[in-house]
């Protein structure tokens, strides 16, 4: 069966559940300052290219590129260091022309979707495994282990090979990586006088629940113009915040460890779900959180009106230092956990895939496209801190002079087995934020809420597993 018989099953189910997806957020720097001390040792680390450098086509071929805003936008217009990249390439690769096409978190998926089902898709994305590695299992991409050389495999840590390949097969070359967080607004607590009460003097930055409810107490009496912090359940996008939060308050994970079944319907995690609704009438979490999405909170908190974030990275603080609207200072902590204990944090994973368009040609210019995107001497380490992101590669470091990166290199060793890869994934990502909503809402307990989602999110992984077969 070909890729476009593949594509023209799948079509005739994705057509009938298309309206019911999402997008995902689911990230210049200080960084930036550094950009050529950074070029230098990318290009010390990554020598070795792949065969796609080594021996381009001299064919002509043109190739399509969709991209969601994952590098910091320059002077303003989103693409426009795309568009860099694009001309850096082709003075490389003069034959290979590569159309680009921007498309947003909020309607890139449901775009990408209908495309899937119209037989329409590009050749090119830049994305993450949550809706990669769920196009690989249905057999919509081209496999990439042609174009990764041992040094480069090896220099990558495996559980981001994980989340890359379906079985033996790479579909998601990894390129950049950090851990989702929270932030909060340091200016706030600062101003109030209560910077004791945030964890900056340990070095790993842990806290537990009652210091971070204490924290929140503070901005709400001495900062009365501020929301101390926000929660949102309107769709997936940014999903990722709200998984985590509430798995570190609860003490568990999303998923078990082999992502086989729900883990988060816990009494501790449903608790919480309930202090959440509380805490939004009692005004230390926001209200109306059934109605917002994690760009509405974000906003919120780039314009200086909220004091904590729960959806963010390194990656998300590069991408919106152009974007802020007020004056401040942000730092990145990790989720409270009940008891204090060290946090269990999803890793943020960006990498390249390729659509399986039954074109050789489109599909070997894709992967030199790949190879100069991740691993050029001089593009390589200058896209990396474009994206605000850490290196996947173990080689690759020192990348920022900046505390923040620093604390995100640290905060690695938080990174817990990501539910993304599981199958059935993105129909259980479905049945996540109508749960929380329903709590939100008043229509059923933390624990209830929690059970009916891991009923059918079960369902969905069981469903998932059956189709591989």
């Amino acid at each position: 069966m070909t890729a476009r018989m593949r594509k023209s099953t799948f079509a005739i189910c994705l057509l009938l559940i298309v309206s019911l997806v999402s997008a995902c957020s689911s990230g210049g720097t200080k960084g930036n300052t550094d950009a050529d001390k950074a070029t230098n040792n990318g290009a010390a680390a990554t020598s070795g290219a792949s065969p796609a450098t080594e021996a381009p086509s001299a064919k002509k071929v043109s190739i399509t590129w969709w991209n969601f805003p994952t590098y910091q936008a320059l002077d303003g217009e989103v693409g426009k260091y795309e568009k860099e990249i694009i001309a850096a390439f082709n003075e490389k690769h003069p034959e290979i022309t590569v159309n680009l096409e921007m498309i947003t978190f909020e309607g890139g998926p449901e775009k990408l979707n209908v495309a899937i089902a119209s037989n329409s898709t590009p050749d090119l994305i830049y994305d993450a495994p949550g809706r990669i590695i769920d196009w690989g299992k249905k057999g919509l991409l081209a496999p990439l282990d042609d174009m990764i050389p041992s040094e480069i495999r090896n220099d990558i840590a495996e559980a981001f090979w994980k989340q890359s390949m379906v079985g033996d097969k790479t579909y998601m070359y990894p390129i950049n990586t950090a851990p989702f967080m929270m932030a909060v607004n340091t200016t706030i607590f600062e101003k109030i006088g209560a910077m004791e009460l945030l964890p900056l003097d340990r070095p790993d930055r842990t806290w537990s629940f009652e210091e971070y409810k204490a924290a929140l107490q503070a901005v709400k009496d001495k900062a009365t113009d501020v929301i101390p912090s926000v929660f949102f359940a309107k769709s997936q996008a940014g999903d990722q915040g709200t998984r985590a939060f509430i798995a570190n308050l609860g003490l568990t994970t999303f998923l078990n460890d082999d992502n086989s079944a729900v883990a988060i319907n816990t009494e501790e995690a449903g608790a919480a779900l309930d202090w959440i609704a509380q805490a939004s009438k009692d005004k230390l979490v926001i209200s109306g959180a059934a109605a917002l999405a994690a760009a509405d909170v974000n906003d919120l908190f780039l314009q200086g009106k909220v004091a904590f974030t729960i959806n963010y990275s390194a990656v998300l603080k590069a991408q919106n230092a152009t974007l802020k609207k007020a004056e401040f200072n942000e730092v990145l902590l990790p989720f409270p956990t009940l008891d204090g204990s060290p946090p269990k944090l999803e890793p943020y994973l960006g990498g390249m895939a390729i659509f399986d368009n039954d074109d050789a040609d489109r599909i070997a210019a894709s992967k030199t496209f790949i190879d100069f995107v991740a691993n050029d001497p001089v593009y390589g380490s200058k896209n990396l801190i474009q994206t605000g992101g850490l290196s996947v590669r173990n080689s690759i470091t020192g990348l920022y002079n900046d505390p923040e990166y620093e604390y995100s290199e640290l905060a690695r060793q938080f990174i817990a087995n990501p539910p993304t890869t599981a199958d059935g994934w993105a129909e259980v990502r479905t049945h996540w934020f109508p749960a929380l909503q329903r709590v939100l809402l008043g229509d059923a307990t933390g624990k209830a809420a929690l059970d009916d989602f891991a009923e059918a999110a079960n369902q969905s992984i069981a469903n998932g597993k059956a189709a591989q077969k």
